[in-house]
């Protein structure tokens, strides 16, 4: 990816929140540094539309039967947008925990999405993807007391399988958490050492 950008590629199982997220995420975002979004999915339209609905440029791929986006893919569609240097580009990747674990497409990090609704055991049935993320968003919190869901067992298992992931829990719907991801991408953005990278 180009110097001067912030690639973060988004995985998740289908309905953990991932747009949601970023529709939130870009709309407190986008007045500090500029934006773009690449969005993956089998079949429609419907997310880059809510992206685009944000103000920021988003360029659909659908992948039909394929279940992952590759580099090649990325590639074509990053050179479809507009300059972006200095700024933010998010992929959102197909909605599955298997297939894009294995696959780099120029992202300086992967971020693993996980909602309270999904069931703690999901790092130690799909762990090569929490294997590869650098942080896992733990989305949906304000529904935490409606679900059967134990934060501390998710966190121990996700570090089973990568001791080094980091870990915040956040709310799309209420906001949150949030402040504390956005300060995580502009430590990011910003070239500043990460807690675990200054040890």
């Amino acid at each position: 990816m180009s110097a001067g950008i912030l690639a973060l590629n988004f995985v998740s199982s289908p309905g953990a929140g991932k747009t949601s997220l970023l529709v939130r995420t870009i709309s407190d975002l986008k007045a500090d540094r500029p934006i773009a979004v690449i969005e993956g999915d089998q079949q429609t339209s419907n997310d880059a539309e809510r992206i685009r609905a944000t103000g920021v440029p988003a360029i659909q791929i659908n992948t039909g039967k394929g279940c992952h986006l590759d580099a090649s893919m990325v590639g074509d569609a990053f050179d479809r947008l507009p300059p972006l240097e200095g700024g933010l580009l998010f992929i959102e990747n197909v909605g599955n925990l298997v297939c894009p674990a294995a696959f780099d497409l120029g992202e300086a990090h992967k971020v693993v999405v996980f909602s309270t609704t999904e069931g703690e055991d999901k790092p130690l049935k799909y762990p090569d993807m929490f294997a590869a993320a650098s942080l896992m968003l733990i989305n949906k919190m304000d529904l935490a007391p409606h679900v059967d869901f134990d934060l501390a067992r998710t966190v121990e298992y996700a570090r089973r399988v990568n001791s080094r992931i980091e870990v915040l829990t956040v709310s799309a719907r209420t906001g949150e958490g949030m402040p504390a991801f956005y300060a995580w991408i502009a430590r990011r953005a910003d070239g500043k050492p990460t807690a675990s990278a200054a040890e």
